[in-house]
């Protein structure tokens, strides 16, 4: 079972190639994803509310237990064995700026998809997983 899942939007052509390259190097299944716009989604995840998993990246530990933005990103990528990439995360000074640099893509991020791979959204990016 895994150790955390995330909540991601299944339509931002950036958080899809994120999410597809977490599954790629996540050899010992420690993560789950689940699409916030997938069918069924209220019904299956009623304690996450969608609007604002739609504001702020989401994460459910196995025990329940709820974190949000940099933190899902932080550990997501330590539970795939990659946690020296994202180590400046914790650092107190970059943690900050981090955190408002994280706040603005989460914000703008259909735009800057938009700039950086020609598709502001796409119905439903090719992702794996049970919400497929």
């Amino acid at each position: 079972m895994a150790q955390l899942t995330i909540f991601f939007d299944g339509g931002c052509p950036l958080c899809a190639r994120e999410i597809r390259h977490l599954e790629r190097l996540d050899h010992a299944k420690n993560l789950a994803f689940e699409d916030i716009y997938a069918p069924l989604f209220s019904e299956r995840f009623p304690h996450i509310d969608q609007q604002k998993a739609d504001q702020i990246l989401h994460g459910q530990w196995q025990d329940g237990g709820i974190i949000y933005g940099l933190e899902v990103t932080y550990h997501s990528w330590v539970l795939v064995g990659k946690g020296h990439w994202v180590a400046i995360l914790r650092w107190p000074i970059f943690k900050q700026l981090a955190q408002l640099g994280y706040r603005f893509f989460a914000r703008y991020r259909h735009r800057i998809s938009a700039l950086l791979t020609g598709e502001p959204r796409c119905d439903r990016c090719d992702i794996g997983g049970p919400s497929k």
